[in-house]
């Protein structure tokens, strides 16, 4: 990662911040951004580093991905990476969630960071290069009751970054899907901690996931699935989904009381 200059979003959060502190100690270019002031904050106050320049933005806005770009460019003299990681997770039983909240959730784990390729695309089209990193999950691959809103902008990125990855096959530009199982971040309320534990579910420590998305940030793999068995799990359920609807229906039993106290 040295000397790369980096693009990355959601940088407050659990993740993020673990990744910007990886990246700056590996002698990275960052610009990160976060919609919590005080969160990217504290992430810019852990990191001695010079080389970081932090914007606190709305990624839905117009403007302000735009800008992102341009004070990337002032800042860091151009864009090597976009690492795309903001995004939020809401648990609960989607016919009482709050309409509101569901179209947030697609604007915040979609269509924001689809908009931001947009707007980075054509600096790295001009220079022929690049790497556009997408963090998913694999609740892309594999709905999870309780979980359908999510679920749903996770499975459009995945999507998303096929499609674009096909696109730009003939380009410098190389597109990642990468997708971490559930992970130990402020993203999860108390009901998902206490239903994780019902149901067994494993979850991650944030800086061990970080540790992994950069190790394939630099294989450049185009899609890569963390954590076992739920990367095995993804496969089955390509293929064989009604195999997993039985597998899990009871555990979805258990869920449900979690995801009823959550509304």
């Amino acid at each position: 990662m040295q000397g790369k200059r980096i693009i990355l979003t959601g940088a407050g959060g659990g993740i993020g911040s673990q990744l910007a502190g990886m990246l700056a100690r590996e002698g990275a270019a960052l610009c990160l951004t976060d919609i919590n002031a005080q969160a990217l904050q504290q992430c810019r106050e852990s990191i001695a580093n010079d080389s970081v320049h932090t914007i606190t933005a709305d990624l839905y806005n117009p403007a302000e991905r735009q800008r992102i770009v341009d004070e990337t460019l002032e800042h860091l003299g151009g864009i090597d990476i976009l690492i795309n990681a903001a995004g939020i997770n809401p648990f609960g039983v989607y016919a009482e969630q709050d309409a509101a909240l569901i179209q947030r959730t697609i604007e915040i784990n979609t269509i924001s960071p689809m908009l931001l390729v947009r707007a980075v695309l054509p600096t790295l089209l001009a220079q022929n290069s690049g790497q556009i990193v997408n963090i998913g999950s694999t609740f892309g691959s594999i709905g999870f009751a309780w979980f359908s809103a999510y679920s749903a902008s996770k499975f459009a990125m995945r999507g998303f970054s096929q499609a674009l990855r096909r696109e730009l096959a003939d380009t410098g530009i190389d597109v990642q899907y990468i997708a971490p199982r559930a992970v130990k971040t402020a993203i999860n309320s108390q009901a998902v901690y206490d239903m994780a534990a019902a149901v067994k579910m494993n979850m991650d420590e944030p800086e061990e996931v970080a540790r992994m998305i950069i190790s394939k940030i630099r294989k450049r793999q185009k899609e890569s699935y963390l954590g076992f068995p739920e990367s095995l799990f993804v496969r089955i359920n390509a293929v064989f989904p009604g195999l997993v609807d039985r597998a899990v229906r009871s555990q979805n039993r258990v869920a449900h009381q979690h995801a009823k106290k959550s509304g």
